[in-house]
């Protein structure tokens, strides 16, 4: 795969700090999701969306911090998930992928119908606290972008401009996906934020650009000019967590009732990850394994 074509994030500052931006490019990790999970043009779009949004958010922490979003809507895609952490690692799914929705009366992919325009983001983030962080606000348009817009805004205090895209080839697969956060610092005037407003109103589409060969990088000069600062760039790779290990940890927390009556009922248990689409499955010699450590520990 050609270098510029890989997913990455960009982060960096403008206008003499008084700017903070993120830019991502994220077509490959949306498509292999899109891939794991069979979804349909609009749950794609919600999930590349929000899963932007992520990884973007996912590079504001630090060391081994991470963050989940949930955008739970109305709509017939369900519940939206996303997993990130600080080194670019990206996971999400939605509770029902291959729910159609027809496109809106400007021919897009209606998101919005898709996600629902009645719910909430939850945001919660482990931050190695004993109590992790949590915010939520209401859906204000289920399009995404303004949602997390009014999230920074309400949530977390910092007035912020969110732009986010993705584009579905006809055969359902991800063309372009990525996305932009700016968000102000103290300090700036309000001629500068007027500047802002205008070139932000003023941008192409996300994807519109990508498909025309731009950069991250280039989408973030579209919005704050020449003054732009690149502080790092950063891959963005899919990860999940899960692991057979995992999966049998799970399986032995359910209890020796519980396991034995999966033994006597099925002689089998097959075990799918919400996020990855992974199946693992046990026969009944493992799963009689797995009981002798469910059983409880004689008391000393």
């Amino acid at each position: 795969m050609e270098e510029q074509l890989k997913d990455i994030l960009v982060r960096g500052t403008a206008w003499d700090g008084k700017i903070r931006v993120f830019a991502v490019r994220t077509t490959n990790i949306v498509e292999e999701l899109r891939r794991r999970h069979d979804s349909f043009p609009t749950a794609t779009a919600a999930l590349g969306r929000t899963l932007s949004v992520g990884a973007m958010m996912g590079a504001m922490l630090k060391g081994k911090e991470r963050l989940t979003i949930q955008v739970k809507g109305d709509g017939p895609i369900g519940q939206v998930v996303v997993d990130a952490n600080a080194n670019g690692e990206i996971r999400g799914y939605v509770d029902h992928p291959q729910a159609h929705h027809a496109s809106n009366d400007k021919g897009k992919l209606d998101v919005a119908g898709a996600v629902g325009t009645s719910g909430y983001i939850h945001v919660t983030k482990d931050l190695g606290l004993k109590e992790p962080y949590r915010g939520s606000v209401p859906l204000i348009s289920g399009e995404l972008a303004e949602d997390f817009t009014y999230y920074f805004a309400v949530s977390e205090q910092t007035p912020s401009a969110v732009g986010v895209g993705v584009l579905v080839e006809n055969d359902n697969s991800v063309l372009h996906a990525g996305g932009y956060i700016v968000q102000l610092m103290p300090g700036l005037a309000d001629a500068e934020i007027t500047r802002l407003e205008q070139a932000v109103a003023k941008m192409p589409p996300v994807t519109t650009l990508l498909a025309q060969g731009q950069t991250p990088e280039d989408l973030l000069r579209w919005l704050v000019g020449e003054d732009l600062v690149i502080h790092d760039t950063m891959p963005l790779v899919f990860k999940c967590q899960c692991s057979e290990e995992r999966v049998e940890q799970t399986l032995i927390s359910l209890g020796e009732s519980e396991l034995r009556m999966i033994i006597e009922d099925d002689a089998r248990a097959e075990v799918v990850c919400h996020f990855c689409n992974e199946k693992y499955s046990f026969g009944k010699d493992r799963l009689e394994q797995l009981l002798v450590q469910a059983k409880p520990k004689p008391v000393q």
